[in-house]
């Protein structure tokens, strides 16, 4: 039972029992089917995806019942914690969890061994925190944050972690100009105009263009609907993408 299709009856039933939180039957069903806490299942899709039932506990929107407690199970009969998704990404359950916001089946994985910056994100293949801070799961962050992931300049921008971000400015190699710039898109992502301030007077981009979709600070700020972070942004300056690009 190395990959099953998700219209096998065995399927139905575990991914059933998981995202109902009913622990005795999928302990019974791990009995039956000794394989199964290992096995993938097939999605059937063009891509050929796969999953295991750790990220079926983890899968959007997560917060299932019993989801830690699902977890211990899952990883007590043989599940690799740091199993990777197979289709168009190849991101682990610890992802997942942290991109629905899934504080208790986060904890259980990182409790259980998961990687806590195993690389592979949706988001620039990064670690579960990148997908944590671009989906603006705040709790996920942190908590990630708290276990101790690997933080980069603009995971602390878009957290607004004033201490890590001014450690790294006096490190003696200080951040360069394009993570600059991306940092203060990522503090202007969160919400965090202390972070943008401190970022601006270190030569940030106001009107920076973000590579992975067309938006400004100012854009980023205003679809978060942080109206007085984008007051203090128009005041300096700054324009959405279409009046930048009606500018060139």
């Amino acid at each position: 039972m190395n990959t099953i299709s998700t219209k096998d009856p065995i399927a139905v039933a575990v991914v059933e029992a998981i995202q109902a939180g009913d622990v005795a039957t999928l302990k019974r069903l791990l009995l039956e089917h000794p394989d199964l806490a290992t096995c993938t299942i097939a999605a059937g899709d063009p891509h050929g995806s796969q999953r295991t039932l750790l990220h079926i506990v983890s899968d959007w929107p997560g917060h299932f019942p019993n989801g830690a407690e699902t977890v211990s199970v899952l990883v007590a009969a043989g599940a690799d914690v740091n199993a990777r998704f197979v289709g168009t990404h190849q991101e682990t359950p610890l992802h997942w969890a942290a991109s629905c916001d899934d504080v208790a089946v986060l904890d259980a994985l990182l409790d259980a061994g998961a990687d806590i910056d195993a690389a592979g994100a949706v988001i620039g293949g990064g670690s579960p925190l990148a997908d944590a801070t671009a989906f603006k799961q705040w709790r996920a962050a942190h908590r990630l944050v708290e276990r101790g992931a690997q933080v980069t300049l603009s995971d602390a921008a878009t957290l607004g972690l004033m201490d890590r971000i001014e450690a790294m400015f006096a490190a003696e190699a200080v951040p360069d100009r394009e993570a600059i710039d991306e940092a203060f898109w990522c503090a202007c992502h969160g919400g965090q105009r202390d972070a943008a301030e401190y970022l601006l007077e270190r030569g940030a981009d106001v009107n920076w263009l973000a590579p992975w979709e067309p938006m400004t600070p100012l854009d980023a700020a205003e679809r978060g609907e942080y109206d007085e972070l984008a007051a203090w942004l128009k005041a300096r300056g700054a324009k959405s993408a279409v009046e930048v690009h009606l500018q060139r």
